[in-house]
């Protein structure tokens, strides 16, 4: 049979169920975050590693300026290497039909009659390209869909300078290929950069490289140190105009993936924490103001013999029962939650395997640290409970101490009657009413937490594209073109201002550091492509010297003044020192400046470039554009609005998914807070406001004491609640989780922010003050005056 204590448990529990939902709300808030992070983590990292081995990911991989065939053998002898996959791979311009701007596209070479040894092919429909077949493509996925293509459509491609008429007869995805970004492209863009597969003889015959290639692959066997697999196989390369190598950890699109892994590991570390913190706030507040009601009931449960350990477990039996919903309700909504944000991931990403199997560790870890914070935070409470003697709980408690104010003309005193009451209800009881703020702040600063994403994003677009982008479009080429180029381009219809720049693979060192990445050569008196310092405005194009991203001279610990070994990957490779003389704070990525004309000189190039940054004229941009979709010596097109539309898109696609369910979650961390110290203030002064009622206050006049002290506490808090808002979205941002190589998160939280943070929790407490008042109505005071003497 069930014990008399165990039957006052279920009853208090269904007496306080409004507090006690909304508590278990919140606590499956924190859990519901922490376990659709975790899964969401582990099932795209669980599903990335499955695809990278079912389709053979490299582990290595290398571009050269053209080396011959027979240096597989070479490479293949090399300590460590397994397995290499030798290619042609070259940039061409695209014409899709009734698509109105020139498109970017890479072809690669496939193995005559099969599949690549590396980086195989996920066919989606259609099939591979026949041996010997010139004319035929593979194509990749998202580009496909994005511009509703299907096997046997065709598309147009300007190739060794010649348009040529391609039939699509696959569709298919790539490991190499989950992020497709074109070259100065600042996120992936579906619509404008396609990958085209193509059979090798075709390219031979191309490109004219018969038994040659300019692109390479391979993997490693297990425990082989891929650094030394990368100096070797650049020495290797380097007679040939080799390009540097790079390990599967630097290639582009698997960077990408480990960047959004990274950062969606930090929000499963902090968000949830934050939740289950405040969940266990309310949990103690109500715990504590439960047990300060029920003196008496502590006195007998010790007069009918129950010992003090007995009545501490059955508080902390109350605790476990709320935290044991909440963990419930939380395990359900992760769940379906992590689906939902993989399936959008594996979505964005083509994950043509998607594993989506929550770990027991999630759940558990989610369980257990919610009942250790909740009994935690709730220990005291308990602990009163059970050492409180007999004699002393069966007295009613000591009445606070009041004192009249010492003059009618006080501040108080000029307040009317139920404001009045207001007022000193909170001077009576401070800490309370202090603990309460803190609360209410917390939901607000929560919104600002989850809000401020928008704003950094916003930020990051702005400075990118206005402050250091400043042309219109960029094109490029495939080889370094004569300065001549320029007056060509300046004659195209519409432009107004050509620039050039160039941009050469290189390894920066310093000491025992290194990075290796690009140096991009701007000219001095540069207008359309600017160094541009989030904190100081636009910096100057130095006459000479390198100017590097703070991110960059962080990672070779370099500083002003010292030098860095400039080594070139690609023609003759040299190398030489060059002195760091600015260091720039940016928001994206890690740049290495230089004066084009100093670049050019350490290539023992004359005046020469590679692309252009353009300035047109937006009347006439559909007949530029025209006429470049066909210009065979440009490889590639990229226009800024496109960029910064694309740029949005990629961006709304998977971190604003995170950002509209922490708000959700925001709101009814709100609606939790307010809820619970207007049910509380509502048990604690029940009988003064039937009392009230009595001696001729209306119903109006009681439900404003009740939620007055409640709005006057929310004043307090909303501005506390900014501040605080402000102190955790810095220490979030500068997590290591959002100050990535790829992406630095600003600390920028627009006044709308604030604003939409603040409406939030007004929404949150006014509807919260609706359900109260159907309590105040139907407040029966006969039964609330009776004593229980």
């Amino acid at each position: 049979m069930m014990r008399a204590i165990d039957k006052k448990l279920l009853r208090d529990l269904w007496r306080l169920k409004g507090q006690v939902v909304s508590i278990a709300f919140v606590v499956a808030s924190g859990i519901a975050l922490l376990v659709m992070s975790l899964s969401t983590h582990d099932a795209l990292r669980t599903s990335a590693n499955a695809y990278y081995e079912r389709y053979r990911f490299g582990h290595v991989f290398a571009g050269v300026k053209r080396a011959p065939t027979q240096l597989e053998e070479r490479i293949e002898a090399l300590d460590g290497v397994q397995s290499v996959q030798l290619r042609i791979s070259m940039q061409a311009i695209l014409d899709v039909k009734d698509f109105p701007e020139p498109l970017m596209g890479r072809l690669v070479s496939l193995p005559e009659g099969g599949q690549p040894r590396l980086n195989r092919l996920f066919l989606r429909s259609g099939r591979l390209v026949e041996p010997g077949a010139v004319d035929e493509v593979v194509i990749n996925e998202s580009f496909a869909e994005a511009h509703g293509l299907v096997a046997g459509d065709t598309i147009s491609a300007i190739i060794n300078d010649k348009k040529r008429e391609l039939l699509i007869v696959g569709i298919a995805t790539s490991p190499e290929f989950i992020y497709v970004i074109s070259p100065f492209a600042l996120m992936p863009d579906k619509k404008r950069y396609g990958i085209l597969w193509m059979g090798r003889k075709a390219m031979e015959a191309a490109y004219d490289y018969d038994r040659a290639f300019n692109d390479l692959s391979l993997t490693v066997m297990r425990g082989t140190d891929t650094r030394a697999t990368i100096r070797a196989l650049d020495e290797l390369l380097a007679p040939y105009g080799g390009r540097g190598a790079i390990d599967r950890t630097d290639h582009l699109s698997s960077w990408f993936v480990e960047n959004e892994l990274k950062q969606n590991q930090t929000s499963a570390r902090i968000m949830p924490t934050i939740f289950l913190i405040v969940a266990a706030f309310l949990t103690n507040t109500v715990l504590t103001r439960l047990i300060s009601t029920e003196r008496s009931e502590i006195g007998l449960m010790k007069a009918f013999g129950y010992s003090n350990i007995e009545v501490g477990w059955h508080y902390a039996k109350f605790v476990i029962a709320i935290t044991s919903l909440g963990i419930v309700l939380g395990w359900i909504l992760g769940a379906y939650l992590g689906q939902f944000a993989t399936q959008t991931y594996a979505k964005n990403l083509n994950f043509p395997v998607l594993i989506y199997k929550p770990g027991l560790f999630a759940f558990v870890v989610g369980a257990l640290v919610s009942l250790a914070v909740g009994l935690l935070a709730t220990a005291r409470a308990v602990r009163e409970a059970a050492l409180l003697p007999p004699v002393v709980a069966m007295r009613p408690p000591e009445p606070p101490v009041f004192h009249r104010a010492t003059s009618i003309w006080s501040p108080i005193g000029l307040l009317d009657e139920p404001t009045r009451i207001i007022a000193r209800q909170i001077g009576r009881f401070p800490m309370r009413a202090g603990v309460t703020t803190l609360g209410f702040a917390g939901a607000v600063a929560m919104m600002v937490l989850s809000l401020q994403f928008t704003d950094a994003v916003d930020e990051i677009a702005t400075t990118h594209f206005n402050e250091l982008q400043r042309e219109d479009l960029t094109l490029g080429f495939s080889d370094p073109k004569s300065t001549v180029i320029l007056e060509e381009i300046g004659r195209l219809p519409g432009v107004r201002s050509v620039e050039p720049m160039r941009l050469v693979p290189a390894d920066l060192v310093s000491a025992h550091r290194g990075h290796r990445g690009a140096l991009q050569g701007v000219s001095t008196d540069a207008k359309l492509m600017q160094i541009f310092d989030v904190r100081k405005g636009a910096v100057e194009i130095p006459a000479e010297g390198i100017v590097l991203t703070s991110k960059l001279a962080e990672k070779l610990d370099v500083t002003v003044g010292e030098d860095v070994l400039v080594q070139v990957l690609e023609g003759e490779r040299p190398e030489g020192r060059v002195n760091v003389v600015a260091v720039y704070d940016s928001y994206i990525g890690m740049s290495a400046y230089m004066n084009i004309d100093v670049l050019n000189g350490l290539l023992g190039d004359r005046a020469v470039t590679d692309y252009i940054s353009v300035l047109i004229d937006e009347r006439v941009e559909s007949d530029l554009l025209t006429v470049l979709k066909n210009l065979p010596t440009v490889s590639m097109v990229a226009l800024k609005s496109v960029s910064v539309s694309n740029f949005h898109d990629t961006v709304a696609e998977t971190l604003l998914i995170f950002v509209g369910f922490f708000s959700a979650f925001s709101f009814a961390l709100g609606f939790g807070v307010t809820y619970n110290a207007q049910r509380i203030a509502l048990s604690e002064r029940g009988r003064e406001l039937a009392t009230l009622r009595v001696l001729g206050f209306s119903r109006h006049d009681a439900l404003y004491i009740l939620l007055g002290e409640t709005m006057l506490l929310v004043s307090v808090a909303l501005p506390l609640g900014c501040a605080l808002g402000w102190l955790m979205t810095a220490l979030f941002v500068n997590s290591s989780g959002f100050q990535t190589e790829l992406m630095r998160l600003p600390l920028v939280i627009a006044p709308s922010t604030f604003g939409a943070a603040v409406v939030v929790l007004l929404l949150a407490t006014a509807f919260s003050g609706v359900v109260m008042k159907r309590r105040v109505d139907n407040l029966d005071l006969i039964s609330v005056l009776k004593t229980r003497e």
